[in-house]
């Protein structure tokens, strides 16, 4: 009898993440580091403006080139990740919450609130998000804060729609039937038991999310709608190069290649957990 090697796969070599969802994971925590600890990555003050050295290239001394005032573009940059990155944090935290808070409720009791959700998330997801964005940072009044809640608002229908489904796919499970025959409330039966199992989609989605509230968050800046002058917000940092394009191409083209980089990244890591979601469910 001739022993046939037994060809295992470790769960541990098994999920590991493939090679561009390790190198976005790297920059995001790069990023990251740009939000929270800046003075570590440049000692140049991004506001300091130097007439002497307006519209530099990208050199050694100026990694991305100077603006029109003479101030260093790369600080400016890394010094405004705190501000379009916690914009955008707050933002998918307002959609994440608000959305699985109706979604769970639409989901668990049904009935009108279910039929209310649904309208409300059909009339959301018909307007495109950027324009209800628009619409609500209009009426809250310009800032960075103001810009995160509109961006948030406007995606909440879709982590809602998500939210109910998971809740629908959890409810009937015997474990969660036990719990209602032996007197838990629905309430605790809903945040013990269901809501923690659908949490692994719907932080699958926030990561995905996270990409398109980086692009709100710019454009809305970029519109104007942001912090004023000369507060050093990616989106602004982009529209006050766009009249340089042609003596100075890196004003605009650096702090949008940064953008993208946030872009890419974080859709990455989306996929990435979505896919180990898939292997493990």
């Amino acid at each position: 009898m001739i022993l046939q090697p037994v060809i295992s796969s470790s769960p541990s070599r098994r999920h590991w993440p493939s090679l561009p969802v390790a190198l976005s994971l790297v920059l995001f925590l790069l990023l990251l580091g740009w939000a929270f600890f800046p003075g570590l990555f440049t000692g140049l003050d991004p506001l300091l403006a130097d007439p002497t050295r307006t519209l530099r290239a990208p050199s050694a001394q100026h990694w991305f080139g100077t603006d029109h005032l003479g101030r260093d573009l790369y600080a400016r940059c890394v010094y405004g990740a705190a501000l379009s990155l916690q914009a955008t944090a707050i933002a998918v935290l307002i959609a994440l919450l608000a959305g699985t808070l109706l979604g769970g409720i639409a989901g668990w009791f049904g009935g009108a609130a279910d039929r209310v959700l649904a309208v409300l998330v059909e009339v959301l997801m018909a307007i495109p998000a950027l324009l209800l964005a628009m619409a609500i940072v209009t009426a809250l009044g310009f800032g960075t804060l103001e810009i995160a809640i509109a961006v948030g608002l406007s995606s909440v229908a879709v982590f809602a729609r998500l939210a109910r489904g998971e809740v629908l796919r959890w409810r009937s499970r015997v474990f969660v039937e036990a719990a209602q025959v032996v007197g838990v409330g629905s309430w605790t039966n809903l945040c013990r038991h269901v809501l923690p199992h659908a949490a692994s989609p719907l932080l699958a989605l926030a990561t995905l999310e996270f990409a398109s509230a980086v692009l709100a968050v710019s454009a809305l800046s970029f519109l104007g709608f942001g912090a004023p002058p000369p507060q050093p917000e990616w989106g602004l940092l982009i529209a006050e190069g766009r009249n340089y394009m042609v003596a100075a191409w890196w004003y605009t083209t650096l702090p949008g290649l940064v953008v993208a980089s946030v872009v890419l990244a974080t859709q990455q890591l989306g996929r990435g957990l979505q896919r180990l979601q898939g292997e493990l469910t």
